[in-house]
């Protein structure tokens, strides 16, 4: 009977899509079966609910197409055995692997996600060229380039589509050397190698021990001359070898302030496409689609409301999707109109609008800076820092464009761009940066109330 279960949840892999088989499926151990009853073990009471609730019947269709009509499925809970131990050898320092994560695949140090493939993306006209031309770039199509820049703001597909490159390459030729790194991680590992006299071994990785390099959000190199100058002549290796490389940002090189041309050249030889915001048709087919991924029961008018309400990019659609299943479930209700109306209005709150003169009093003041030298030319860190962090606030709290900010600040819109981006990129890991901006988010929201 164990042998049957197992192949029933063989067969539901390739039926399920990937994200909810490891969450929910993966996880179940066969326990024990007599003439009318499987016993299953789940982790925890939460999955054993879960299961009984929305995938019971799908079990019991898989049972019964290997003739297991009459028996009935029975879902229980597995005891808590607590931690294993680790072997003798403390796992020689390596992280053990935890039991129900999805698979990874390793490109160099890091790994690819999984779940990003050609197959999930989503085409429209906002994305078809540069979907085409990483298609066509990873499967080697006669495509006469070996070099692509994908060029989008954050939550528009880029890192979707260069690991789709990534889990493609390796799929066809499992031996190709596929190098995948952010570029603030190249930059640490480079000052690393310097450091520690280890500069060969690091020049032999990515000029002699790579087939394929995924360098992903070259705007952190704005500013890294050594950086700058140790890429540019990689590229020279790689490209001399007609190696493949593919680049991600959201500035063109020509767009990232302090870029060496030496460099900017080399990242421009090739092709430079561009993702832009999905339109109203293509955010519809992303939840659709999103929606068969986690399998939802999506109402049309739910769909048409959250494509037309929700249009910054793709991972607020889907971060839609995940809290209408989480409501769903916790209350016990059908997804309707009603539900996602209250759940725009919590991941979309009514944004307080501020001035561009407001935020730069605030900040001024905050940091003991006269507004002029915000405005000024200075590139001081007692200067700058405050300006980055006042231009990401106007951002945030003015509809003003890139080009009105810019002015405002005397800067052009890629420096808007690029300081927009630092600050949100330094929130995840500056502690005192976030509670610095959450500081000035709540004066900012306290006098547009």
């Amino acid at each position: 009977m164990e042998t049957v279960w197992n192949r029933a949840k063989e067969s539901l892999k390739e039926t399920m899509d990937e994200k909810s088989y490891v969450l929910w499926v993966d996880p179940l151990k066969f326990l024990r079966s007599d003439e009318s009853t499987i016993a299953i073990g789940c982790p925890n009471k939460f999955s054993r609910n879960w299961l009984q609730d929305n995938y019971a019947s799908l079990f019991h269709s898989q049972l019964s197409k290997a003739g297991l009509n009459g028996h009935r499925l029975v879902f229980e809970v597995l005891p808590n055995r607590g931690l294993r131990e680790l072997p003798p050898n403390g796992n020689n320092g390596k992280q053990l692997t935890l039991p129900s994560m999805p698979k990874r695949i390793k490109a160099g140090d890091k790994y690819l996600n999984s779940r990003f493939t050609f197959d999930r993306f989503v085409v429209g006209e906002c994305n078809e060229f540069a979907y085409s031309v990483s298609k066509a770039l990873a499967h080697e199509s006669h495509f006469p380039y070996t070099s692509l820049f994908l060029l989008a703001q954050t939550g528009l597909g880029k890192s979707h589509l260069i690991q789709a490159i990534g889990n493609t390459i390796l799929q066809r030729k499992p031996a190709a050397r596929v190098l995948y790194i952010t570029t603030e991680d190249f930059t640490n590992e480079m000052i690393y190698a310097l450091r520690n006299s280890l500069t060969e071994q690091f020049k032999n990785k990515y000029r002699r021990g790579c087939d394929v390099l995924l360098l992903e959000d070259l705007n952190f190199l704005s500013g890294k001359e050594k950086t700058q100058i140790e890429l540019a002549y990689t590229l020279d290796v790689l490209f001399n070898e007609d190696k493949m490389v593919i680049f991600t940002s959201p500035l063109s090189p020509e767009e990232i302030p302090n870029m060496k041309k030496m460099l900017t050249s080399r990242l421009t030889s090739g092709v430079t496409t561009s993702i832009e915001k999905p339109g109203f048709h293509t955010r519809v087919d992303i939840l659709t689609q999103k929606a068969i991924e986690r399998n939802m029961s999506l109402p049309e008018e739910v769909t048409y409301y959250l494509a037309e309400t929700i249009t910054q990019d793709v991972r607020h659609l889907e971060g839609s999707l995940d809290s209408l299943t989480a409501i769903s479930h916790f209350l016990k209700k059908k997804i309707d109109i009603g539900m996602a109306k209250e759940t725009v209005k919590q991941l979309l709150p009514a944004k307080r609008l501020a001035t561009v003169e407001d935020i730069q009093k605030i900040v001024s003041k905050y940091f003991k800076v006269d507004i002029e030298a915000l405005k000024s030319r200075s590139r001081k860190k007692t200067i700058s820092y405050p300006r980055s962090i006042a231009i990401y606030l106007c951002r945030r709290y003015t509809e003003k464009p890139l080009e009105q900010i810019g002015r405002s600040f005397n800067r052009n819109h890629s420096t808007i761009l690029y300081d927009d981006e630092k600050v949100k990129r330094g929130i995840k890991i500056d502690d005192n940066l976030r509670k610095e901006v959450e500081f000035l988010c709540r004066q900012i929201e306290e006098k547009a109330a």
